[in-house]
């Protein structure tokens, strides 16, 4: 699959016809809400953890040198924390638009900390996209983004924004700190 999915999320006609729509955030929508949303509320989607696994070329890297992204890859058991945003259809374009890079729009369950539950949107770059890096040591991931910049600015501000996002949440991933911490020592040398 391409990495450009603009075209293919406009064709999802899921949510067609609702006057508004949950989207969930776990990654840069977390802490950077450049759209107009209806209400905020920090939610959970289950069976899928964030994973630094996708590429960036046209945010956190270039076509030549692609920084490092999350992206959510399946497992069983697993919950993802992040933040849901109650947004009307107009903002799907914006939407379509700055998650082009491989990301596509998929209908999820998604779980709020009263324990509600909806319908929402997310979109998750999967392995088949051509932006996809795959798996890497958190050691290696940190190396990948210490050295990766693009239009939106160096990819360790991706990283440090993320983790204190999820910190202000009260949310510990794993993964997220991992990477940070690797990136601190790299960063002190």
């Amino acid at each position: 699959m391409t990495a450009n999915t603009i075209a293919i999320n406009q064709m999802m006609d899921k949510f067609d016809g609702r006057h508004s729509v949950w989207l969930f955030g776990y990654g840069s929508l977390i802490y950077k809400a450049d759209f107009p949303y209806l209400q905020r509320r920090p939610a959970s989607i289950a069976g899928w953890t964030r994973r630094f696994w996708q590429g960036s070329h046209d945010h956190r890297g270039t076509p030549e040198a692609p920084g490092r992204v999350v992206t959510l890859i399946e497992e069983a058991g697993a919950i993802c924390h992040g933040m849901a945003y109650l947004i009307t259809p107009e903002v799907f374009a914006h939407l379509d638009h700055r998650e082009k890079n491989g990301y596509l729009r998929l209908a999820m369950p998604i779980t709020f900390e009263d324990r509600d539950e909806v319908e929402g949107l997310v979109y998750i770059a999967t392995p088949d996209n051509t932006a996809f890096l795959g798996a890497a040591s958190e050691q290696d991931i940190a190396a990948h983004i210490a050295r990766s910049v693009g239009p939106s600015g160096p990819n360790s501000d991706y990283l440090n924004h993320l983790a204190t996002a999820l910190r202000e949440l009260g949310r510990h991933d794993q993964h997220v700190f991992e990477i940070e911490r690797h990136l601190a020592a790299l960063q002190s040398k």
